[in-house]
């Protein structure tokens, strides 16, 4: 197994079918990736969505919720590849997402992870804005080493925002992130992203500084399921 690719979701009824379906849809040998699907104690019809998939996935189903960060590590932990990306539920990828990602990790051995560049769409699909990974990094569309993020700890559980700025500055203070100049992600605006919490923004904002002054990034600290 080459690739696990991790699709985390908690109440995306109206997005995570796609998601799943960009996933199983990659052009690179079926043999040699796999889609793990963590639901995190969804209330709505996500769990019976994503058991229609079948064989064609991974489920893991938390009981109870438990935060992005948490639902991320279960899925690193039940990964079998060597390298390992994530995908938001109500986001999806380029059929040649992990093909491309793959090459340049297997083809750069140095590096630790690599990113690439996204489109952000709206409700209808429609691409609004090109995105510079390098500059405005997000949380996916980033293929890790596995051993590598094992190292570091996995996602710090107490980040329940702010947890890609989090893992990424651990990350690299001991591994180098390669970028890809393809937009092969898609990232979702819409009224539900967590992200429009602003005064929550604000507060795991300051929690995140908090932990770079006290030299906390060492480690992810307490580590969820």
């Amino acid at each position: 197994m080459k690739v696990s690719i991790v699709v985390t979701c908690y109440n995306r009824e109206r997005f995570i079918g796609r998601a799943i379906r960009s996933a199983i849809a990659q052009r690179f040998p079926k043999d040699e990736f796999e889609v793990v699907v963590v639901d995190d104690g969804s209330g709505d019809n996500s769990p019976r969505i994503i058991g229609d998939f079948g064989d064609l996935v991974v489920p893991i189903l938390l009981p109870a919720n438990q935060g992005l960060p948490s639902a991320r590590n279960a899925g690193a932990r039940h990964a079998r590849g060597r390298y390992v990306v994530f995908l938001d539920s109500d986001d999806y990828v380029h059929e040649d997402f992990i093909y491309v990602e793959h090459l340049h990790m297997a083809m750069n051995p140095e590096w630790g992870a690599v990113a690439c560049d996204y489109f952000e769409v709206d409700d209808l699909e429609r691409h609004t804005k090109r995105c510079d990974a390098g500059r405005n990094p997000i949380a996916c569309g980033i293929m890790f080493r596995l051993d590598s993020l094992v190292e570091i700890g996995l996602y710090d559980a107490s980040m329940l925002l702010m947890e890609d700025r989090e893992i990424r500055a651990r990350f690299e203070q001991r591994f180098h992130v390669g970028h890809v100049r393809l937009p092969l992600y898609r990232y979702t605006r819409h009224s539900g992203n967590l992200t429009n919490d602003r005064k929550a923004v604000r507060q795991y904002r300051r929690k995140l500084a908090a932990k770079v002054a006290a030299g906390g990034l060492e480690h992810g600290g307490k580590v969820g399921v």
